[in-house]
């Protein structure tokens, strides 16, 4: 059977990770909560750029990636970084599935500030292809993310 919480090697990790979803501080809990926000109104609109550049409305797209989108990006760090700091050291920045989230970030704001951003006002084919390729890595980035935080790989606790 495989190392990890559900295999029995290591039951002090078990009842960690049964303890850390039962006693979790509101603060702490409030601020997962705005994270998780922060998450959706930073991509939610990511999936509709398409359909609102067929639509010819270029000029709100743009408003919404940068003053909604990007914005909400930098909430995410700092929210999550916030949860990192109120985790009572069992979160840790050195944790191999934060560093790769951390690195996963960092390459979602730059694709969105260098790639994205840059093709949502340009109405070319070449910007069509810039804007679906960069919304496509930052979908595939965010299920990334998303299976990082919820199965936290390589987390070896002891």
């Amino acid at each position: 059977m495989p190392h990890g919480l559900g295999s029995g090697q290591h039951p002090e990790l078990a009842s960690a990770a049964v303890l850390a979803i039962l006693e979790i501080s509101t603060g702490y809990r409030i601020l997962g909560l705005l994270h998780i926000v922060a998450v959706v109104v930073a991509f939610g609109p990511l999936f509709v750029y398409p359909a609102l550049r067929r639509a010819g409305a270029a000029s709100e797209m743009a408003k919404l990636h940068t003053y909604v989108s990007l914005p909400a990006l930098v909430l995410v760090w700092v929210l999550g970084m916030g949860m990192i700091g109120m985790s009572d050291n069992a979160i840790e920045v050195s944790d191999t599935w934060v560093l790769l989230a951390l690195l996963s970030w960092v390459v979602l704001m730059v694709v969105s500030w260098f790639l994205i951003r840059p093709a949502i006002n340009d109405t070319g084919e070449q910007a069509a292809k810039r804007l679906a390729m960069g919304t496509g890595i930052t979908h595939l980035l965010l299920v990334f993310s998303l299976w990082l935080m919820v199965f936290k790989p390589f987390l070896e606790r002891g």
